[in-house]
């Protein structure tokens, strides 16, 4: 498995023998493989360590151990987000026993999922995505190109503005994204182990990202949890990959955009209600 060390009861994190970092919380029989938003993964730490605890403690509880696995690190520029989808189910045959009981994949982790879905349909059971959809907005690639533009020249303040925008979007809040930058860099930029080149390749997968195509093979059940004022994956194109997708359950957070969608105390349950008893 590479190397691990034990963080905390029930937590142990690590570095699988592909290059692929993981955080493991609880002890279940059941696994949960979840794969975190981008572009650019990392183990969780401090505060967003301790908030995806209490988001996943109901799982957690129903008897998953849940297994945080960040994309593999060095990866070639021409890397796509199927091949992302790949290195993913290659984890799963060589650490998990060629399945997992369920998939969450957040963000552009779910952009990867429906690869993975349609690609390797035995690597698990069930697919939950959050916030996610076949086709980024256009406003939604514009930002997430200019954060690993900053990251590449060492500009973490600059990075730090254009995370703002994720909770300030819209020209009216240039000034307070301005103002907040600098924290925002220091609690989420700080100590971020990733290469910046994955960043961009991320980047360029997701810019070209259209899963239109392949969303009809997905053979598992998926559900799909999207904010109702989500401006990186909007209505119509979360209603339509709904649509494309053979089984399907949509569930809308009104009223929440990407980030508070993403990080909401209703995943879990929603997730526990979806798989139903077993």
């Amino acid at each position: 498995m590479g190397r691990t060390a034990v963080a905390g009861k029930g937590t142990r994190n690590g570095t699988f023998s592909n290059g692929m970092d993981y955080l493991s919380l609880g002890s279940g029989m059941k696994t949960l493989l979840f794969i975190p938003g981008g572009p650019g993964s990392t183990v969780p730490q401090g505060i967003l360590r301790r908030a995806i605890r209490r988001q996943f403690e109901p799982l957690c509880s129903a008897g998953y151990t849940v297994w945080i696995v960040t994309r593999r690190r060095g990866m070639p520029p021409e890397h796509t987000v199927a091949d992302m989808a790949d290195d993913y189910a290659e984890l799963i045959a060589g650490e998990f026993g060629g399945r997992v009981d369920i998939v969450v994949a957040e963000s552009f982790g779910g952009m990867i999922a429906q690869y993975l879905a349609a690609r390797h349909p035995d690597s698990f059971g069930h697919l939950a995505m959050v916030v996610a959809a076949a086709e980024l907005s256009d406003w939604g690639k514009d930002v997430d190109s200019r954060m690993p533009q900053a990251l590449a020249t060492g500009d973490t303040g600059r990075a730090g503005t254009v995370l703002a925008e994720y909770l300030l979007p819209g020209r009216g809040m240039m000034w307070l994204r301005r103002l907040m930058g600098p924290a925002i860099r220091r609690w989420l930029l700080s100590g971020r182990d990733y290469p910046s080149q994955d960043v961009l390749t991320e980047v360029q997968g997701e810019v070209s990202f259209d899963s239109r195509d392949v969303l009809p093979l997905i053979r598992r059940p998926v559900l799909l949890i999207c904010g109702g004022s989500d401006q990186f994956f909007p209505r119509e194109i979360a209603r339509e990959t709904a649509g494309l997708i053979p089984d399907c359950t949509l569930i809308w957070y009104e009223g929440k955009g990407h980030v508070r969608a993403a990080s909401s105390s209703r995943i879990a349950r929603d997730v526990l209600a979806f798989i139903g008893p077993g």
